[in-house]
């Protein structure tokens, strides 16, 4: 069954470049951000996995691990990483999950449940579908996905992006409009009455219209 926003992530244990994983435990009390490959050796993916790497300490910077999954062997991520590291200039230091049986793809709804064989006996096209971004907050809830076609290299930079303002909006009765970035004007849910937003924003609001309250961010 395909994951909903909200839906609880589901849970599992696999190995992986740095040892077995249990997924949740794994994820503890951080943000976690985990995204999915079709095969190994492929050419998007090597430079997705690498410009990731370069990324990492931003994404500690906002308290969320990396974590990776491709449908093969630990063993063949091991000797992809090397190429990953020739190509981009860096090396994964986080987990790439082995999912060689292809379960974890098929828990998370990337492939059918009736899908037969091994990563060993399928190609990339096979698993096209396995080309995924997932989201999840420290209650291990599924808070973005997004789905990438083989031939268009993710955007990893967006997903700092919506990190911000998931976590922004997590802690305050906040939205962010179009193309809004860190420190830029947000708005004020329509939850929030203009009575209870005085309280909330005494420094006050514009408003275009009555249900469009622009506030200064509040972090």
């Amino acid at each position: 069954m395909k994951l909903q926003l909200g839906d609880i992530a589901p849970d599992f244990s696999a190995l992986s470049t740095q040892g077995e994983i249990r997924f949740h435990d794994w994820i503890g009390e951080s943000w976690c951000v985990l995204f999915s490959h079709p095969k190994d050796f492929t050419p998007v993916c090597t430079t997705e996995l690498g410009y990731m790497a370069g990324l990492e300490a931003e994404f500690a910077k906002r308290n969320v691990k990396i974590i990776g999954l491709s449908v093969d062997a630990v063993e063949d991520h091991e000797r992809w990483l090397s190429d990953i590291e020739d190509v981009t200039g860096h090396r994964p230091n986080y987990p790439l999950i082995g999912d060689p049986s292809l379960s974890v793809a098929k828990l998370f709804g990337m492939l059918g449940a009736a899908v037969n064989g091994s990563a060993s006996t399928r190609n990339a096209m096979d698993n096209a579908t396995v080309r995924n971004v997932y989201v999840i907050g420290p209650d291990k809830k599924v808070k973005l996905t997004i789905a990438y076609p083989m031939t268009t290299g993710r955007n990893f930079d967006e997903i700092l992006r919506v990190i911000d303002s998931l976590q922004l909006t997590a802690d305050h009765k906040v939205a962010t409009p179009v193309n809004w970035k860190t420190g830029e004007e947000v708005i004020i849910v329509p939850a929030v009455s203009d009575e209870a937003a005085k309280e909330q924003f005494p420094a006050g609001w514009r408003a275009p219209k009555p249900y469009l309250r622009y506030v200064a961010c509040p972090r």
